[in-house]
């Protein structure tokens, strides 16, 4: 049941607010002093606190409800307060309310306000916990995370990422073939380092081919070696390819989708046999190496247009780990900055707002040479809005472009917004929100 804890000094208005409360089936506790107050705050799970402001005789300074407020707002900084009073001087309430507290009504009250406040302040409460329940629920599964795998110091905060670093730990002992799919920029690689660093093969060798930067020609050189002589432009000696090198460990192969169909086919036999024989060799090698590919193509296209082999693909793809967008985990942008920052400088909260509302086309990445730039070109260690320079914001008109897609964090956060825009205005007109939903349903006003 929701809890309301009345502090007053005068036990009639308790007794009134439990008769008030009892109405919306609401428990009512009262304490008659802050000490009191204090004590079954410590001991109760309270969901609201109406407080008076004077509890000495002849006192109408305000003071001792000022104490008390402070010392509520230091051990429950997320706890609603309600300031009810008589006599404190208005710019006092006013002051209290700007520092937190959900409202100030004055003695003798309307019930059909106080109690339009009191569940309004209640249902944002609620919420306020839901979210905080499941900030710390998320930061208890990052612990266990840290604390179980090597996460190789990656940076992130939003759901989505969670996701996907959870799967990368419980698939890196599994030693099979891991196909990483997501945008250019947006840490891939990282991902496939994690891969590595919690699997069998851990201390075995870890290398990395970029399969879009080197011409076709040479990729396979690349992968699997060549003797001398074996292609124009050959070196007189022996060339080691990769899957030579990476033996007893692991090969990320980056852009897969730029490997051509010949190196397709021994790609396909080393996976099934660990066999392959370099470029102008008819010796065939036996290599254990476990393969973690990544792409930002779309490879199910490319089979269909017959630039990537069906067969390869199931190959590669035992596990896909899907990489978001930086725009859909925007609960990632801030604690990635401060990441890039690493102390050089500090982020207004212009700036902050602005990194938070940008498109991160080019993902991470992006954001690292944004910060770079900015952290060299800001004055006395403070970047603002100005220093960051980026482009269109992603949000125009108070909608979210097409492209991105909102995370639990920003749906959290704007529905947080919204209740209490909509408490206010309920409050104002001596309403509940079930009260104004329905008015405004009767008047044709989309809620």
């Amino acid at each position: 049941m929701r809890t309301v804890l009345v502090i007053d000094d005068n036990p009639a208005v308790g007794t009134a607010l439990d008769v008030l409360f009892g109405l919306r089936d609401i428990r009512t506790l009262v304490a008659i002093s802050p000490d009191e107050g204090l004590a079954m705050l410590a001991k109760e799970d309270i969901d609201l606190v109406v407080q008076d402001m004077n509890f000495s005789s002849d006192t109408t300074s305000g003071e001792e409800g000022i104490e008390l407020y402070r010392a509520i707002r230091r051990d429950y900084s997320d706890l609603p307060i309600i300031l009810l009073t008589a006599w404190t001087r208005l710019e006092t309430a006013v002051e209290l309310i700007k520092a937190g507290a959900g409202d100030y009504i004055s003695k003798p009250w309307d019930d059909n306000k106080l109690l339009a406040t009191v569940e309004n302040l209640l249902e944002l409460s609620e919420a306020t916990r839901e979210v905080t329940r499941f900030r710390d629920e998320r930061r208890r599964r990052r612990k266990q995370l840290d604390d179980k795998f090597d996460l190789r110091g990656i940076v992130f905060c939003s759901s989505a990422m969670e996701r996907v670093v959870e799967l990368a730990c419980q698939v890196a002992r599994a030693d099979v073939s891991v196909l990483i799919t997501g945008p250019n920029g947006a840490g891939k690689e990282r991902i496939a380092e994690i891969v590595q660093a919690n699997s069998t093969r851990a201390n075995g060798p870890f290398l990395t081919v970029n399969c879009g930067a080197l011409p076709s020609e040479l990729i396979e050189a690349e992968l699997f070696g060549a003797d001398p002589g074996a292609y124009t432009g050959a070196p007189n000696r022996a060339r080691e390819g990769r899957f030579e090198a990476a033996d007893g460990g692991t090969l990320f192969l980056d852009e897969i989708g730029n490997l051509p169909l010949a190196g397709q086919m021994k790609l396909l036999r080393v996976l099934e046999t660990g066999q392959f024989e370099r470029l102008g060799s008819s010796k065939t090698r036996q290599v254990a190496v476990r393969v973690i590919s990544a792409t930002n193509s779309d490879l199910a296209a490319k089979i269909r247009d017959g630039s990537f082999r069906e067969d390869l693909y199931y190959r590669l793809n035992v596990i896909e780990l899907r990489l978001p967008a930086l725009s859909e985990r925007t609960d990632d942008i801030l604690p990635l900055a401060e990441h890039f920052l690493q102390g050089r400088a500090t982020l207004d909260s212009g700036a902050r707002s602005a990194l938070s509302a940008h498109a991160w086309p080019g993902n991470v990445r992006e954001l690292k040479n944004a910060i770079d730039r900015a952290s060299l070109l800001c004055s006395d260690g403070i970047i603002t809005t100005r220093d960051l320079a980026l482009g269109p914001a992603r949000f125009s008109g108070g909608r979210m472009a097409p492209e991105s897609e909102p995370d639990k964090g920003m749906i959290e956060a704007a529905l947080l917004r919204a209740r209490g825009v909509i408490s206010q205005a309920a409050s104002d007109l001596g309403l509940s929100r079930q009260a104004l939903y329905r008015r405004m349903e009767k008047m044709g006003i989309e809620s």
